[in-house]
């Protein structure tokens, strides 16, 4: 198994690429194992999701170019079948990078949510320097993330970026020492979770909307789920617990 996925607390699973001999890249089964971890927790109570990278060299240092995706032109739609089979994907996605994120792995650090990285850590998309270039969003990511003359800087040369200046560029949420990068995850995954799941995942999809349509189209979007949540039970147990000085017990309905 190249993908391990333990279940931290009762509504938070960290799932973790465990391919460590090669810097934990990407392989077919691999992909196979991700894509099926997706279907699962799509369907399950899980309220929110850490991604990581088993050992402190690598969080995904991309497609394994020893390995059964490194020549292959389907290489961008296997990973992509991977990553994007549930997109939107509804539950919120932090991932706790650790060392290298290059190529195929920093393009799955950007289909997350949250990126909490390590000071270790490397951001970048190496593509061009075998001839070929980013398939698997990398592009368009990348440059709705940090700007086009950044993206361009990253895609054309296939330099890495530090962590520090993944941050300062907009990329990453938080940078952080590699002994507390998952505890930090962690962290945040509980104050994620506690919340009403309705309305995180609804939040979740307006934040994205605004990537995909016009402003208008989003604010409609996010009106429009905006009203549904106050047909919900959790937006009455919220203002209850407001008011009555408690913390709120939020059952996702």
């Amino acid at each position: 198994m190249q993908i391990q996925v333990q279940e931290h607390s009762a509504h938070i699973v960290i799932v973790t690429i465990d391919h460590q001999p090669r810097r934990n890249a990407m392989t077919r089964q691999m992909m196979a194992e991700l894509a099926a971890v997706w279907d699962r927790l799509e369907q399950s109570h899980v309220r929110c999701i850490i991604l990581t990278g088993a050992g402190e060299r690598a969080f995904c240092a991309g497609a394994d170019m020893r390995g059964d995706l490194s020549a292959e032109p389907e290489m961008a739609q296997i990973v992509n079948h991977a990553l994007l089979k549930h997109r939107p994907f509804s539950k919120p996605i932090i991932a706790a990078v650790n060392g290298l994120a290059l190529g195929g792995g920093c393009e799955l650090a950007m289909l997350c949510d949250i990126i909490v990285a390590s000071e270790t850590a490397q951001f970048g998309q190496p593509e061009i320097n075998l001839g070929i270039m980013p398939g698997a969003g990398g592009t368009q990511r990348l440059t709705r993330a940090i700007g086009k003359y950044r993206a361009m800087e990253m895609v054309l040369t296939g330099r890495p970026i530090p962590a520090r200046q993944a941050e300062a560029w907009g990329l990453v949420t938080k940078v952080v020492p590699p002994e507390v990068v998952l505890d930090e995850a962690k962290g945040m995954a509980r104050e994620i979770a506690g919340k009403a799941p309705v309305a995180v995942r609804l939040a979740k999809e307006s934040v994205l909307k605004a990537f995909d349509t016009h402003l208008e189209g989003g604010l409609d979007f996010e009106r429009k789920c905006f009203y549904l949540l106050f047909a919900t039970e959790d937006r009455a147990e919220g203002i209850s617990a407001f008011l009555e000085k408690r913390k709120a017990i939020f059952k996702g309905r």
